[in-house]
């Protein structure tokens, strides 16, 4: 089995910066495309961004120029850094990945539990 497991969220101010990370563990060979996603209370899960395995990136629109995701395959890592935060930017945080190839071969795709943003006005 894996497991993500993300980190990082808070409470911020507009205007702040936050950095959120989501690990992996279990016994991985390799993961794939990493997504990050968010929901707000009342509405539907949206993708924010994500990062294929050869490092190549996508953004919403709504965050271009704002968050930046990366990876360190070393550490089974993703992260994400918000910057200029918003008040609508206020969600749950997911990190979601694609593709976990685990050592047995299986490949899962797996969901974290997800990490609280606010940001005050």
């Amino acid at each position: 089995q894996v497991q993500l497991q993300e980190s990082g969220g808070g409470l911020v101010q507009a205007g702040g910066s936050l950095r959120l990370s989501c690990e992996a563990s279990g016994s991985i060979r390799s993961m794939n495309d990493m997504y990050w996603y968010r929901q707000a209370p009342g509405n539907q899960r949206e993708l924010v961004g994500g990062i294929r395995n050869d490092g190549s990136v996508n953004y919403a629109d709504f965050v271009k120029g704002r968050f930046t995701v990366s990876r360190d395959n070393t550490k089974n890592t993703v992260y994400l850094q918000m910057s200029s935060l918003k008040p609508e930017d206020t969600a749950v945080y997911y990190c979601y990945a694609e593709r976990v190839v685990l050592t047995s071969g299986v490949g899962l795709a797996t969901w974290g539990q997800g990490t609280q943003v606010t940001v005050s006005s």
